[in-house]
């Protein structure tokens, strides 16, 4: 339970919720709301993360076409850029 919602949290060994960083302060949170811990439970959806090293050295602002992504999606970037690699496949964003 966090914040009168039964959902997925970042919990140490002890069962203690984590404390949280990004430079993003809409990926700065310990939980995922209802609707995606239920997609979760029932197996629709799977969950990754990047950290703010691995955002910053796999996407960098000022790619083709001048565009400037707001952390959150550059987050989402780096991972599908990590999930290509692992598939074999060749991502540039620059």
């Amino acid at each position: 339970m966090l914040q009168g919602t039964r959902t997925f949290v970042l919990q140490d060994d002890d069962g203690n919720i984590e404390l949280t960083h990004s430079i993003s302060a809409g990926l700065d949170y310990a939980a995922v709301g209802p609707e995606h811990a239920w997609l979760r439970a029932i197996g629709r959806a799977e969950y990754a993360y990047v950290t703010d090293a691995e955002r910053s050295t796999r996407f960098r602002p000022g790619a083709p076409g001048g565009i400037l992504p707001a952390l959150e999606s550059a987050h989402a970037v780096a991972y599908a850029q990590r999930v290509a690699k692992e598939l074999g496949r060749r991502v540039s964003c620059s």
